[in-house]
């Protein structure tokens, strides 16, 4: 029974002190790191977020530790062209900081003289590297194949040959010198006949082109209505009497594109034919023109003092200084009226005067 066991040397990794007390690398960035430096040669030929994705780092954690690991030198990533010409993305994972000419260096497998053999940095995967052995990739554009301009005349036929040799063309007879005295005739142009069912190309109008580039807009809200030209082009009448009815565009789209089926919608054109009929709203009603106020003629005042003339509103005879007046006049005799009156008798005496005297117990 053993009391201790060892584990062997490969189950560690040897973790820099620069890497482990780095102040601006992450835990899952260091993790990340040391977890590819302990890889063996078979496994470390696979791309970072693979590794990243079996220690549990994904999503916005693996982009930011790839973000702060490329940013401090210790992540290094270039597109190369291989040998048959086909792109890859080369990565080069580091447990020291290099820069971009020391990791090219590093990448195609010629050490730097300014690294010292004990400071070597461990490379975890460089998948993209050109074999030096390989000569470099052709460049420029396929051309032609270039072919001799001979023609086949002396060559020998046979009977059944099912692709003859081409005929040598005879020399090309100059066309006479047309005299410059006669006036040629005129040549009548072609008479270009309409293609049968092709629709004249006449500018729509104003209205209708407006509900038509409304009716395209829709792909960019919800792709689900999404529109060819002809189909657009059957419902921009319906469209266009949205328009004339007082419905600006933004809110047709917005009628258009809002409260869609919860299945999705299955034809793009029913669906909008069937909104565009039945959601159509009412027609303006015309408006009635106010009826215009009959302005009364002058007549003169009948108050005292100068005469003068004013214009009545609901058919009185005073002007407003006058009317005002002979008010305030009226006032003042109700009020020496009220005060010429006896006082009234107490609340007492007039129920006395109703009910009569009041009897006395026997």
């Amino acid at each position: 029974m053993l009391r201790h066991a060892i584990a062997p040397p490969r189950r560690y990794t040897k973790a820099s002190h620069d890497v482990v007390r780095h102040p601006r690398l992450t835990s899952d960035a260091k993790i990340l790191l040391l977890y590819v430096q302990g890889l063996t040669a078979e496994s470390a030929d696979r791309p970072l977020s693979e590794h990243a994705r079996k220690l549990g780092i994904t999503g916005r954690a693996y982009q930011k530790a790839k973000e702060l690991l490329a940013v401090n030198g210790f992540l290094h990533e270039r597109r190369e062209q291989g040998v048959r010409g086909l792109w890859a993305t080369a990565q080069l994972l580091s447990n020291v900081s290099l820069t971009p000419a020391e990791a090219a260096t590093v990448c195609l497998g010629r050490a730097s003289e300014s690294l010292e053999a004990s400071e070597a940095p461990e490379t975890a995967m460089c998948p993209g590297a050109r074999d030096p052995a390989v000569g470099e990739p052709a460049i420029g554009e396929p051309v032609d194949r270039v072919v001799g301009g001979q023609l086949p005349v002396d060559e020998e036929r046979e009977k059944n040959s099912p692709h003859p040799p081409s005929e040598a063309k005879p020399d090309p007879v100059p066309a006479p010198v047309p005299d410059p005295e006669v006036k040629p005739d005129p040549v009548p142009a072609p008479e270009v006949k309409p293609e049968p069912g092709a629709a004249p190309d006449a500018p729509l109008p104003p209205d209708v082109a407006e509900g038509e580039r409304v009716l395209l807009s829709l792909r960019h809200a919800c792709r689900e209505l999404y529109l060819g030209a002809k189909e657009a082009r059957t419902l921009a009448a319906l469209a266009a009497e949205w328009l004339r009815r007082g419905i600006t565009a933004a809110q047709l789209r917005r009628v258009l594109t809002s409260e869609l089926p919860d299945g999705g919608v299955r034809s793009a054109v029913g669906f909008l034919r069937y909104r565009l009929v039945h959601k159509l709203p009412e027609e303006p009603r015309p408006e009635v023109p106010a009826p215009k106020p009959v302005v009364a003629a002058m007549i003169p005042c009948a108050g005292p003092g100068e005469e003068h003339l004013f214009r009545p509103v609901r058919g009185e005879e005073l002007c407003g200084p006058c009317g005002r007046a002979e008010a305030r006049r009226f006032w003042l005799r109700q009020r020496e009226l009220a005060e010429g009156q006896p006082a009234p008798l107490p609340w007492r005496e007039r129920f006395a005067a109703v009910n009569g005297p009041r009897a006395e117990p026997c």
